[in-house]
């Protein structure tokens, strides 16, 4: 059975995002240039031909490439799937693939579950498989979820397959292909075709997408390139190489420091032989390889991602506790906490930027930095130099396969852990390749091979992992990470995302230096942040906010204001925080297509005390998306607020009557129960939500509890004992499972448990002092 809490966890990032995304009044495409010919021209796109013409060796690299190949019209030579009347069944839907007057038609199951006939009007990625889209109507399309897997027949393709695989996805569910999570116009575009604008208008309800290029081209990267030619004619003709400024282009996307890597005498690794000067580049490429969501229409070529787009942090349910990617997370977050990236690496230091592929395969891309007399050895990595086992990549950026049959690789280019995995959860590199074997066997051999010292450093993700649930003896810790400018960004912002779950002095004395940090990355998290510390000086450090330089933010500061009295705010900075936050509506409305956009102006207008407004706003999400967890939660919250508990049941209760297995409705129903004084109808639900989603520690916990209150200790023993299995590591259940055995004299066992809660959590002054009174009692 599918996992409603795993699609619970993906919208509410999805929908959460969406409350991030921002209007760019500062384009630099709409900026006028004033070159020394006094002459004003606008940057303009003017399309791929006009770029071939001089770059011939860089156009013919990029034909052929992902990014020429990303979208196109549906042709018999653009189409690869088998539209010969060829079919495809999943979980009893049969789907036939056919054309009919040289036009591309699927017949397969629409929104109402009826089979319906589709025109397919483009194609959709190339490699290792190629999707199709389908128009609906005002301007919609959707991703069909059967694709054609690319690869040769000797490799398993040429053939059919289902992006969902062996997980049925009937026509109500949330992750249906007619629904709102496979809109192309949304989820997809901006990242496969050139100066694409989404243009969605909410009184209609209709789409009216464009674009310059149906592909990702030349500008996509480089910006349009009017002035550019403009200046390439002037040169020509005899102008001065100068007669604008960096040859007319938008962006330099060319190192002008004359970097190099070397080499330095008895070192094994290259280094940079200037600092990095410029992050453009890596920003520029996250704008698509990165999980973020869109900020404006109009991309700003070659300022920071956060002026147009919300980056991901390494938050849970996306990326591992350790930084591994989880979901579809694409490469930036990984990349922005590797030591590569901290070492000036970027992305065209591996990758031919115009072909997209690595300059070299297999190790000898790594030995241009790594030398092989050291790090290509048997002494280095204890295997066959001939097998997988001596791959660089193999070990340091193992994959993970999304849709079926596409392995992406970890960028974050880290040493295998999987002393870790255990606790954790996490993947490593070793036991991806030794399936039949356990973790603590990979971690002896690493042990034997490099000391215990290794396996004896803390990682970041032991911490994050803690952090993630609020153990206290993290947060000394996650405040080291987040103030030590050592350390990578993205693992300083998302040390600093975390510490929301505290509330201590020692934050507020680090979120006052962190929000003047350099890295807007960093200032960003620290705005997130600021607004649940307990700093006397917190309301005044969001007002700064409102002035930053880079647009996300000024926008956050603003949305974080709406949590304070507008009494708090100065006078004379009112009419700029009025005027930030609207700019935030605005940039909310930009995906009013989406569920999550209207759960956000909920929860915006709750702050603002216009509850009609935010219980409107609810409704709408829900009308968009009746499978969306947050919005009946939300809503449910602010009838609390206006003591209509009754109002929330009846919605809580029509939500089970559609998406009956969904974990997170019967456990808020359950918590809405015990408001009630109904403990025996609260259980019911309780139970309902821990055995349906047996991933959430929390609400095992919480039925548990809920037992014994009702004076069944033994049957909480045996539901968390059950429970265990899945979190082993779980202090509360642990914790309880402790108590609850000394209630019913059963010693020996709380004593074991006890033991297990010193041995993992030593730190823990009141775990020590309970095993030293179990043990006195031997």
């Amino acid at each position: 059975m599918k996992s409603y809490f795993k699609i619970f966890i993906t919208f509410s990032f999805i929908f959460f995002i969406s409350s991030l995304l921002f209007f760019n009044c500062s384009n630099n495409s709409d900026k006028n240039i004033k070159g020394k010919s006094e002459t004003k021209l606008k940057h303009e796109y003017v399309g791929r031909q006009a770029c071939a013409e001089c770059h011939k060796k860089e156009y013919s690299l990029y034909q052929h490439s992902d990014h020429d190949l990303a979208m196109d019209i549906a042709t018999d030579s653009t189409v690869l799937g088998d539209f010969d009347n060829s079919t495809f069944t999943h979980f009893g839907v049969t789907s036939k693939f056919y054309k009919r007057d040289s036009i591309f038609y699927v017949f397969t199951e629409g929104p109402d579950g009826e089979m319906k006939e589709y025109e397919v009007t483009y194609t959709f990625a190339i490699n290792p498989l190629q999707q199709y889209l389908v128009k609906f109507p005002l301007g919609a399309y959707q991703c069909l979820p059967i694709a054609w897997d690319t690869r040769p027949i000797e490799e398993g393709g040429q053939e059919w397959f289902h992006i969902y695989d062996d997980e049925e996805i009937p026509h109500g569910d949330i992750l249906h292909w007619t629904r709102s999570i496979q809109n192309w116009n949304y989820m997809c575009a901006e990242c496969h075709s050139t100066n694409l604008k989404k243009e969605y208008d909410f009184e209609t309800k209709s789409y009216h997408t464009t674009w310059t290029e149906i592909d990702v081209s030349c500008e996509s990267c480089h910006g349009p390139g009017s002035i550019h030619v403009e200046w390439a004619n002037r040169v020509e003709e005899g102008a001065s190489p100068d007669v604008f400024k960096d040859l007319g282009l938008v962006v330099r996307l060319k190192d002008t420091d004359n970097a190099t890597w070397v080499f330095d005498p008895d070192s094994t690794t290259a280094r940079r032989s200037v600092p990095r000067q410029s992050d453009e580049l890596v920003q520029m490429c996250a704008r698509c390889h990165s999980r973020r969501s869109i900020t404006t229409e109009d991309y700003y070529h070659g300022g920071s991602l956060l002026e147009t787009h919300w980056p991901s942090l390494l938050d849970e349910g996306l990326y591992f506790a350790d930084g591994q990617i989880q979901d579809e997370v694409y490469v930036y977050g990984s990349f922005l906490q590797s030591k590569m990236y901290m070492a000036g690496v970027v992305c065209k230091d591996c990758h031919e930027p115009h072909s997209g592929k690595v300059f070299v395969d297999g190790n000898a891309l790594c030995y241009r930095c790594h030398l092989a007399s050291e790090y290509g050895t048997r002494q280095h990595h204890f295997h066959d130099p001939a097998k997988e086992g001596a791959s660089c990549v193999e070990c340091h950026m193992h994959e993970r396969t999304y849709m079926v049959l596409d392995p992406r690789r970890d960028h974050s280019i880290r040493i295998p852990r999987p002393d870790l995995s255990d606790k954790l959860g996490t993947p490593n590199a070793c036991n991806q390749c030794h399936p039949d074997k356990s973790n603590q066997w990979s971690a002896d051999y690493l042990e034997k091979w490099y000391g215990e010292e290794l396996l004896n450093e803390e990682h970041y993700g032991e911490v994050f992992w803690a952090g993630r649930q609020a153990y206290p003896e993290a947060l000394a810790k996650l405040i080291i990470l987040a103030g030590n400018v050592d350390n990578a960004p993205m693992i300083r912002a998302t040390a600093i995302s975390l510490l929301s779950n505290y509330s201590d002095p020692s934050i507020d004395q680090l979120l006052t230096r962190t929000i003047k940090d350099k890295d807007p990355l960093i200032r960003y998290s620290s705005i997130t942040v600021i607004q649940y510390s307990s700093a006397a000086n917190r309301t005044s450090l969001l007002v700064n906010g409102l002035k930053d330089s880079v647009r996300l933010v000024r926008l956050m500061a603003a949305n974080a204001l709406t949590n304070f009295s507008v009494d708090e705010i100065p006078v004379n900075m009112r009419g700029l925080y009025e005027s930030t936050l609207e700019e935030y509506k605005r940039s909310l409305q930009i995906n009013a297509d989406q569920p999550g956009t209207h759960v956000n102006f909920g929860n915006l207008y709750l702050n603002l005390g216009d509850m009609a407004r935010a219980e409107s706003s609810y409704r709408e999400a829900i009308h968009i998306e009746p499978g969306l967890v947050t919005a009946y939660i939300n809503l449910t919250d602010l009838y609390r607020r206006l003591d209509k508990d009754e109002e929330g049941e009846k919605l809580l209760e029509s939500a089970l009557e559609k998406y009956p297995d969904l974990a997170a409705i019967h456990y808020s129903l359950g918590l809405l129960q015990i408001r009630k004084g109904d403990q025996e109808g609260a259980m019911k639900y309780l139970e309902n939500a821990a055995r349906l989603a047996p991933e959430e520690a929390h609400y095992s916990y919480v039925y548990a509890i809920g037992l014994n209150s009702m004076q069944k200790p033994l049957e909480a023993i045996d539901f968390l004992e059950g429970a265990l299995q899945h979190h082993p590591y779980d202090r509360e259940i642990l914790y309880v499972l402790t108590t609850l055995n000394v209630e019913q004299g059963n010693s020996s066992g709380a004593l074991s448990y006890a033991t297990k809660l010193v041995e993992y959590y030593p730190a823990d002054p009141n775990y020590v002092q309970l095993l030293e009174y179990l043990e006195g009692l031997r």
